[in-house]
Protein backbone atom coordinates (compact mmCIF):
# COMPACT_ATOMS: atom_id res chain seq x y z
CA UNK A 1 0.00 0.00 0.00
CA UNK A 2 1.41 3.56 -0.92
CA UNK A 3 2.00 5.82 1.42
CA UNK A 4 -0.40 9.25 2.35
CA UNK A 5 1.97 10.99 1.23
CA UNK A 6 2.48 9.93 -2.45
CA UNK A 7 -0.98 10.25 -2.89
CA UNK A 8 -1.05 14.01 -2.78
CA UNK A 9 -3.09 16.51 -5.47
CA UNK A 10 -1.93 19.68 -6.10
CA UNK A 11 -4.51 21.98 -6.55
CA UNK A 12 -4.72 24.65 -9.78
CA UNK A 13 -4.14 27.46 -7.27
CA UNK A 14 -0.94 25.79 -5.21
CA UNK A 15 0.79 24.70 -8.51
CA UNK A 16 0.09 28.29 -9.63
CA UNK A 17 2.30 29.48 -6.25
CA UNK A 18 5.48 26.99 -6.44
CA UNK A 19 5.74 27.48 -10.14
CA UNK A 20 5.64 31.30 -9.80
CA UNK A 21 7.71 30.88 -6.83
CA UNK A 22 10.61 28.98 -8.42
CA UNK A 23 10.11 31.87 -11.47
CA UNK A 24 10.90 34.49 -9.13
CA UNK A 25 14.09 32.71 -7.56
CA UNK A 26 17.32 32.50 -8.69
CA UNK A 27 20.31 30.18 -9.10
CA UNK A 28 20.99 28.46 -5.73
CA UNK A 29 17.81 29.74 -3.81
CA UNK A 30 15.81 28.12 -6.93
CA UNK A 31 17.29 24.88 -6.91
CA UNK A 32 16.81 25.12 -2.65
CA UNK A 33 13.00 25.76 -2.52
CA UNK A 34 12.29 23.12 -5.66
CA UNK A 35 14.30 20.21 -2.87
CA UNK A 36 12.01 21.58 -0.23
CA UNK A 37 8.69 21.34 -1.58
CA UNK A 38 9.65 17.89 -3.62
CA UNK A 39 10.51 16.74 0.23
CA UNK A 40 7.14 17.55 1.56
CA UNK A 41 5.54 15.50 -1.09
CA UNK A 42 7.17 12.58 0.24
CA UNK A 43 7.89 9.02 -1.58
CA UNK A 44 7.53 10.04 -5.72
CA UNK A 45 8.11 14.10 -4.96
CA UNK A 46 10.07 14.22 -7.71
CA UNK A 47 8.08 12.39 -10.29
CA UNK A 48 5.38 14.36 -9.30
CA UNK A 49 7.19 17.80 -9.60
CA UNK A 50 7.86 16.89 -12.87
CA UNK A 51 4.68 16.03 -14.03
CA UNK A 52 2.58 18.71 -12.16
CA UNK A 53 4.92 21.66 -12.29
CA UNK A 54 7.24 21.33 -15.13
CA UNK A 55 10.63 21.03 -12.63
CA UNK A 56 13.76 19.19 -14.05
CA UNK A 57 14.62 16.27 -12.06
CA UNK A 58 18.12 17.39 -12.14
CA UNK A 59 18.01 20.68 -11.13
CA UNK A 60 15.63 19.40 -8.13
CA UNK A 61 18.61 16.54 -7.31
CA UNK A 62 21.35 19.25 -7.06
CA UNK A 63 18.75 21.27 -4.74
CA UNK A 64 19.06 18.20 -2.43
CA UNK A 65 22.55 18.35 -2.24
CA UNK A 66 22.41 21.84 -1.42
CA UNK A 67 20.32 21.28 1.06
CA UNK A 68 22.26 18.81 2.47
CA UNK A 69 26.20 20.35 2.80
CA UNK A 70 24.60 23.88 3.43
CA UNK A 71 27.01 25.28 0.60
CA UNK A 72 25.27 25.99 -2.85
CA UNK A 73 26.91 24.72 -5.61
CA UNK A 74 28.73 26.84 -7.86
CA UNK A 75 27.88 26.86 -11.75
CA UNK A 76 31.28 27.11 -13.96
CA UNK A 77 29.11 28.40 -16.95
CA UNK A 78 32.71 30.42 -17.70
CA UNK A 79 34.04 26.69 -17.85
CA UNK A 80 31.07 25.72 -21.06
CA UNK A 81 31.33 26.39 -24.20
CA UNK A 82 33.84 26.43 -26.82
CA UNK A 83 37.37 28.40 -26.06
CA UNK A 84 38.48 31.77 -28.12
CA UNK A 85 41.00 31.08 -30.71
CA UNK A 86 43.24 32.67 -29.17
CA UNK A 87 43.41 31.04 -26.06
CA UNK A 88 44.12 28.07 -28.36
CA UNK A 89 46.71 29.72 -30.83
CA UNK A 90 48.03 33.09 -28.07
CA UNK A 91 50.13 34.51 -30.90
CA UNK A 92 47.47 34.86 -33.59
CA UNK A 93 46.14 38.34 -32.73
CA UNK A 94 50.03 39.71 -32.88
CA UNK A 95 50.26 37.87 -35.97
CA UNK A 96 47.39 39.03 -37.31
CA UNK A 97 48.64 42.65 -36.58
CA UNK A 98 51.47 42.51 -38.12
CA UNK A 99 50.23 41.37 -41.51
CA UNK A 100 47.74 43.97 -41.51
CA UNK A 101 49.60 47.23 -39.77
CA UNK A 102 51.61 47.79 -43.12
CA UNK A 103 48.51 47.43 -45.62
CA UNK A 104 46.50 49.90 -42.83
CA UNK A 105 45.67 53.67 -42.71
CA UNK A 106 43.42 55.69 -40.47
CA UNK A 107 40.76 57.49 -41.05
CA UNK A 108 40.99 60.23 -43.13
CA UNK A 109 38.38 62.26 -41.68
CA UNK A 110 40.22 61.81 -38.18
CA UNK A 111 36.83 61.77 -36.62
CA UNK A 112 37.36 58.47 -34.98
CA UNK A 113 40.41 55.84 -34.16
CA UNK A 114 39.47 53.58 -36.94
CA UNK A 115 42.02 51.91 -39.24
CA UNK A 116 41.24 50.91 -42.78
CA UNK A 117 42.76 47.92 -44.19
CA UNK A 118 43.23 46.78 -47.90
CA UNK A 119 43.47 42.94 -46.73
CA UNK A 120 40.15 41.14 -46.63
CA UNK A 121 39.97 37.86 -44.30
CA UNK A 122 40.75 35.43 -46.42
CA UNK A 123 43.87 37.23 -47.76
CA UNK A 124 45.20 37.64 -44.02
CA UNK A 125 44.38 34.05 -43.26
CA UNK A 126 46.48 32.82 -46.38
CA UNK A 127 49.38 34.98 -45.38
CA UNK A 128 49.01 33.57 -41.96
CA UNK A 129 50.16 30.14 -43.59
CA UNK A 130 52.67 31.11 -45.85
CA UNK A 131 53.97 33.91 -43.83
CA UNK A 132 53.73 32.83 -40.00
CA UNK A 133 53.54 29.12 -40.53
CA UNK A 134 50.23 28.10 -39.33
CA UNK A 135 48.83 24.92 -40.56
CA UNK A 136 45.05 25.25 -42.25
CA UNK A 137 43.56 23.25 -39.95
CA UNK A 138 44.29 25.33 -36.73
CA UNK A 139 43.09 28.49 -37.96
CA UNK A 140 39.82 29.60 -37.47
CA UNK A 141 37.22 30.58 -40.59
CA UNK A 142 37.38 33.21 -42.49
CA UNK A 143 34.31 34.62 -40.72
CA UNK A 144 36.13 34.27 -37.16
CA UNK A 145 39.23 35.59 -38.74
CA UNK A 146 37.09 39.15 -40.14
CA UNK A 147 35.54 39.05 -36.74
CA UNK A 148 38.77 39.19 -34.94
CA UNK A 149 40.11 42.68 -37.59
CA UNK A 150 36.90 44.09 -36.48
CA UNK A 151 37.44 44.04 -32.78
CA UNK A 152 41.07 44.68 -33.57
CA UNK A 153 39.82 47.87 -35.05
CA UNK A 154 40.28 47.05 -38.47
CA UNK A 155 38.09 47.33 -41.21
CA UNK A 156 37.28 47.08 -44.99
CA UNK A 157 37.85 50.43 -46.94
CA UNK A 158 35.56 50.89 -49.90
CA UNK A 159 37.31 51.59 -53.18
CA UNK A 160 37.27 55.16 -54.11
CA UNK A 161 36.61 55.88 -57.51
CA UNK A 162 39.31 57.61 -59.66
CA UNK A 163 38.60 61.28 -60.48
CA UNK A 164 39.85 63.63 -63.41
CA UNK A 165 42.44 66.31 -62.23
CA UNK A 166 40.92 69.25 -62.00
CA UNK A 167 43.31 71.70 -61.02
CA UNK A 168 47.10 71.59 -62.26
CA UNK A 169 49.89 73.54 -61.84
CA UNK A 170 49.64 75.47 -65.19
CA UNK A 171 45.65 76.32 -64.91
CA UNK A 172 45.75 79.80 -63.37
CA UNK A 173 48.06 80.89 -66.22
CA UNK A 174 45.81 79.03 -68.63
CA UNK A 175 42.25 80.86 -67.30
CA UNK A 176 44.28 84.59 -67.15
CA UNK A 177 45.14 83.86 -70.67
CA UNK A 178 41.65 82.96 -72.20
CA UNK A 179 40.33 85.81 -69.85
CA UNK A 180 42.80 87.88 -72.21
CA UNK A 181 41.61 86.40 -75.65
CA UNK A 182 38.08 86.70 -74.01
CA UNK A 183 38.41 90.70 -73.57
CA UNK A 184 39.95 90.96 -76.67
CA UNK A 185 37.35 89.30 -78.65
CA UNK A 186 34.75 91.29 -76.27
CA UNK A 187 36.03 94.69 -77.42
CA UNK A 188 37.00 93.90 -81.13
CA UNK A 189 33.49 95.18 -83.30
CA UNK A 190 33.42 92.21 -85.72
CA UNK A 191 34.12 89.61 -83.18
CA UNK A 192 31.03 87.58 -81.69
CA UNK A 193 31.70 85.23 -78.52
CA UNK A 194 29.72 82.55 -77.65
CA UNK A 195 30.10 79.61 -75.19
CA UNK A 196 28.93 76.47 -75.87
CA UNK A 197 28.14 73.22 -73.62
CA UNK A 198 25.97 70.33 -72.87
CA UNK A 199 24.31 69.04 -69.47
CA UNK A 200 23.66 65.75 -68.22
CA UNK A 201 20.64 63.83 -69.97
CA UNK A 202 17.67 63.74 -68.50
CA UNK A 203 14.93 60.87 -68.81
CA UNK A 204 11.64 62.38 -69.49
CA UNK A 205 8.46 60.68 -67.92
CA UNK A 206 6.42 60.76 -65.11
CA UNK A 207 9.76 59.96 -62.40
CA UNK A 208 10.18 61.50 -59.06
CA UNK A 209 12.73 64.18 -59.06
CA UNK A 210 13.22 65.52 -55.95
CA UNK A 211 10.00 68.21 -56.43
CA UNK A 212 7.50 69.02 -53.98
CA UNK A 213 3.37 70.17 -55.37
CA UNK A 214 0.49 70.66 -53.86
CA UNK A 215 -1.58 68.22 -55.45
CA UNK A 216 -1.35 64.68 -55.15
CA UNK A 217 1.16 62.98 -57.23
CA UNK A 218 2.16 59.45 -58.11
CA UNK A 219 5.27 59.04 -59.88
CA UNK A 220 7.08 55.91 -61.21
CA UNK A 221 9.50 53.89 -59.43
CA UNK A 222 11.30 52.78 -61.86
CA UNK A 223 13.41 54.22 -65.18
CA UNK A 224 12.13 52.15 -67.68
CA UNK A 225 14.14 51.64 -70.92
CA UNK A 226 11.63 52.78 -72.89
CA UNK A 227 11.30 56.36 -71.69
CA UNK A 228 13.03 59.21 -73.80
CA UNK A 229 16.20 61.01 -73.39
CA UNK A 230 16.94 64.29 -73.64
CA UNK A 231 20.58 66.08 -73.51
CA UNK A 232 20.26 69.84 -72.82
CA UNK A 233 22.48 71.82 -75.33
CA UNK A 234 22.97 75.37 -74.69
CA UNK A 235 24.42 78.37 -76.64
CA UNK A 236 25.50 81.42 -74.41
CA UNK A 237 26.37 85.16 -76.21
CA UNK A 238 28.16 86.55 -72.90
CA UNK A 239 27.96 89.74 -74.02
CA UNK A 240 23.89 90.50 -74.60
CA UNK A 241 23.44 88.08 -71.73
CA UNK A 242 21.43 85.97 -73.91
CA UNK A 243 21.07 81.46 -73.82
CA UNK A 244 19.75 79.23 -76.98
CA UNK A 245 18.62 76.47 -75.41
CA UNK A 246 18.47 72.65 -77.74
CA UNK A 247 17.18 69.65 -76.52
CA UNK A 248 19.23 66.76 -78.36
CA UNK A 249 17.02 63.67 -77.84
CA UNK A 250 19.60 61.56 -80.21
CA UNK A 251 22.96 60.80 -79.05
CA UNK A 252 25.18 63.90 -78.79
CA UNK A 253 27.75 63.50 -81.69
CA UNK A 254 30.37 65.71 -83.49
CA UNK A 255 28.00 65.81 -85.97
CA UNK A 256 24.91 66.65 -83.67
CA UNK A 257 26.82 69.71 -82.14
CA UNK A 258 27.94 71.57 -85.29
CA UNK A 259 24.61 71.10 -86.84
CA UNK A 260 22.97 73.03 -83.71
CA UNK A 261 25.42 75.57 -84.36
CA UNK A 262 24.89 75.61 -88.13
CA UNK A 263 21.00 75.91 -87.07
CA UNK A 264 21.40 78.61 -84.73
CA UNK A 265 23.59 80.86 -87.10
CA UNK A 266 21.10 80.49 -89.65
CA UNK A 267 18.36 82.06 -87.16
CA UNK A 268 20.47 84.20 -85.73
CA UNK A 269 23.00 85.98 -88.77
CA UNK A 270 20.64 88.55 -90.12
CA UNK A 271 21.57 89.99 -86.05
CA UNK A 272 24.89 90.00 -86.80
CA UNK A 273 25.61 90.94 -90.31
CA UNK A 274 28.82 93.35 -88.80
CA UNK A 275 30.34 89.84 -87.40
CA UNK A 276 33.18 87.97 -89.50
CA UNK A 277 34.87 86.15 -86.29
CA UNK A 278 33.22 83.59 -84.26
CA UNK A 279 35.40 82.81 -80.71
CA UNK A 280 34.22 79.93 -79.23
CA UNK A 281 34.55 78.53 -75.42
CA UNK A 282 33.54 75.15 -75.07
CA UNK A 283 34.98 72.44 -73.03
CA UNK A 284 37.22 69.79 -73.74
CA UNK A 285 34.68 66.57 -74.46
CA UNK A 286 35.43 63.87 -76.46
CA UNK A 287 32.84 64.66 -79.02
CA UNK A 288 34.67 68.30 -79.76
CA UNK A 289 38.37 68.46 -78.77
CA UNK A 290 40.59 69.28 -81.10
CA UNK A 291 41.55 65.54 -82.57
CA UNK A 292 38.33 65.02 -83.13
CA UNK A 293 38.96 64.89 -87.38
CA UNK A 294 34.45 64.61 -87.88
CA UNK A 295 34.35 67.56 -85.49
CA UNK A 296 36.95 69.62 -86.93
CA UNK A 297 35.63 68.68 -90.81
CA UNK A 298 31.93 69.63 -89.96
CA UNK A 299 33.42 72.84 -88.32
CA UNK A 300 35.68 73.87 -91.26
CA UNK A 301 32.74 73.43 -93.39
CA UNK A 302 30.69 75.31 -91.56
CA UNK A 303 33.42 77.98 -91.23
CA UNK A 304 33.26 77.82 -95.36
CA UNK A 305 29.75 78.19 -96.04
CA UNK A 306 29.25 80.83 -93.31
CA UNK A 307 32.30 82.75 -94.35
CA UNK A 308 32.93 83.09 -91.02
CA UNK A 309 36.68 82.61 -89.44
CA UNK A 310 36.56 80.61 -86.32
CA UNK A 311 38.80 80.53 -83.15
CA UNK A 312 37.90 77.35 -80.32
CA UNK A 313 39.82 77.83 -77.02
CA UNK A 314 38.80 75.01 -74.46
CA UNK A 315 38.09 75.65 -70.79
CA UNK A 316 39.35 72.55 -69.68
CA UNK A 317 42.51 72.95 -67.52
CA UNK A 318 44.19 70.98 -70.18
CA UNK A 319 44.08 74.48 -72.80
CA UNK A 320 43.61 73.41 -76.15
CA UNK A 321 42.98 76.15 -78.93
CA UNK A 322 42.36 75.63 -82.94
CA UNK A 323 41.66 78.18 -85.48
CA UNK A 324 39.81 77.82 -88.88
Amino acid sequence: MKSPKSMIELSKSLKSLYIKTAQKLKASDRRQFMAEVVKGFGIGGQTLAERELGWNRRTIRKGMKELESGEPIIDAFANSGRKRIEEKLPHLLEDMKSLVDPQSQTDPSFKSTRLYTRMTSSEVRRQLIEQKGYRDGELPSNETIRRRLNELGYTLKRVIKAKPIRKIPETEAIFQELEKINTKADNEPNTLRISIDAKVAVKVGEFDRGGKTRIPTISLDHDFAEAITVTPYGIFLPQYNELFLFFVTSKLTADCIVDLIENWWQRVKHRFNHINKLVINQDNGRENHSRRTQFMKRILDFSSSSNLNLRSFSLSPLKQEFAV
